[in-house]
């Protein structure tokens, strides 16, 4: 997609024709698209990085005209805010109240903080509620690849991310997909849940209270009881920087749920 939006920009040219007034127009076709500045700096990104995989691959050596484009990278970026614990408590609730798959998928992501593509692409058998601990595999599929190698993770369940496994694996029979609805084609369709359940969500929270703020409010709650910041980045499926976290398989799941 990001290749394509750059061909469109500039056409389809040699490595070594690409120019800096092409990596500017494509700056330009960006913004007119309306992306905001996190969205320019991915999609710029990618490309830079295809263009230098590639000059490498073929054995030429030539200046990549898409570093260092400027533009604001703050442009449009509005900060991300966390749901407090009492909206959350009441979403669950509605949620139980409810009682069907969009809701379901609400409450699965409330008390993991689990990506919602990364909870909408789940099998059935990616649930586990057998055993001393109910707990979900976060793993990657053909129809939902993760963020980083750090997503692929096991989140313990409790509250009502429980609840909703619970219901998710006792009344879906006709699908492997435990989301079937975001499950019809060779991807799932995170962008479809994210307007729906956002659009759901809307008069029960802040102005800028989304689906995603499930996942800051993890990250809060978790420090708030002083869990350390390897665990929390485990639970999340967060990087948590330096070499050394790069040994050994992480921590047992008795642990995770502990915390």
């Amino acid at each position: 997609r990001s290749c394509g939006y750059g061909i469109d920009a500039c056409g389809d040219k040699d490595l070594a024709a690409c120019a800096r007034a092409d990596a500017n127009s494509f700056r330009d076709a960006l913004l007119e698209k309306g992306l905001v500045g996190s969205s320019i700096t991915r999609v710029l990104g990618t490309v830079r990085s295809v263009f230098n995989f590639a000059a490498a691959e073929i054995g030429i050596s030539v200046n990549n005209p898409f570093a260092g484009v400027y533009y604001d990278r703050r442009a449009g970026v509005e900060d991300r805010e966390p749901l407090p614990i009492n909206a959350i408590r009441s979403l669950q609730k509605l949620c139980k109240a409810e009682d069907d798959d969009l809701r379901w998928l609400v409450a699965l992501v409330s008390d993991t903080g689990m990506r919602l593509a990364e909870a909408a692409g789940l099998l059935v058998e990616d649930i586990q509620l057998s055993g001393p601990i109910p707990h979900v595999v976060v793993r990657e599929h053909p129809w939902r690849r993760l963020k980083t190698s750090g997503s692929t993770r096991t989140v313990p369940l409790a509250g009502a991310s429980l609840w909703a496994a619970q219901r998710l694996v006792a009344e879906v029979r006709d699908s492997r997909f435990a989301f079937p609805r975001y499950n019809r084609t060779d991807r799932t369709n995170a962008n479809s849940a994210s307007a729906a359940l956002n659009k759901w969500m809307k008069p029960y929270v802040s102005e800028k209270g989304t689906m995603h703020s499930f996942r800051h409010s993890m990250r809060d709650r978790l420090r708030a009881v002083e869990c350390p910041a390897d665990i929390v980045d485990q639970i999340g499926g967060w990087q948590t920087e330096g070499i050394g976290h790069g040994y050994g398989t992480g921590y047992p799941l008795d642990v995770l749920a502990k915390w």
